[in-house]
């Protein structure tokens, strides 16, 4: 069994391809995210993408950021070698809303804000409240988990270097 620190440096290049794969999937592929779910959806992304490039003894950070920020910038630094680290997200079903951050490093979400819940009037009201709540941050949790599961499918498919690595290529040099 590989020790715990060990196991995270040899695979944590995977998050950086994860998030790098669901950004051109968003940009290139919406059809691929609508494959998961039966009612509409839609998944763009947020106000924000930190981007790293390490370049022998240097680290470059490279933050994309704002609501109609354009994205060149990070394409360009993909060219250059970067990894996406953290990728902002806008997931809507219907009139619901959800945003979050996925980080590459652990994968775990963070600023998760989920559509509002009806006022509560009365005692009674809270555990529907409650159960309303646990419900749509569970919606958020499947989307990424589902996400993850057809992204890692597909990375050991041999599809990926035949057919999604050079489309994702094409994508960043075009």
């Amino acid at each position: 069994m590989l020790d715990v620190a060990v196991s995270y440096n040899r695979y944590k290049f995977l998050g950086h391809e994860y998030l790098t794969w669901l950004w051109f999937v968003i940009e290139k592929g919406q059809h691929e995210i609508r494959k998961l779910e039966q009612e509409p959806v839609s998944l763009q992304i947020g106000n924000r993408i930190v981007l790293v490039n390490r370049q022998k003894d240097t680290v470059e950070s490279i933050t994309i950021k704002g609501d109609d920020a354009g994205l060149e910038e990070g394409i360009l630094a993909l060219r250059k070698g970067a990894v996406v680290t953290e990728l902002n997200l806008s997931y809507k079903m219907g009139d619901q809303e959800w945003r979050f951050t996925v980080k590459a490093e652990s994968l775990h979400m963070v600023g998760l804000k989920c559509p509002q819940t009806g006022s509560v009037e009365s005692q009674e009201d809270i555990e529907g409240a409650v159960l309303e709540k646990v419900y749509l941050y569970d919606k958020a949790i499947q989307l990424t988990d589902n996400l993850f599961k057809q992204f890692i499918t597909l990375r050991v498919s041999e599809d990926w270097d035949k057919k999604v690595v050079p489309l994702m290529r094409q994508w960043i040099y075009s």
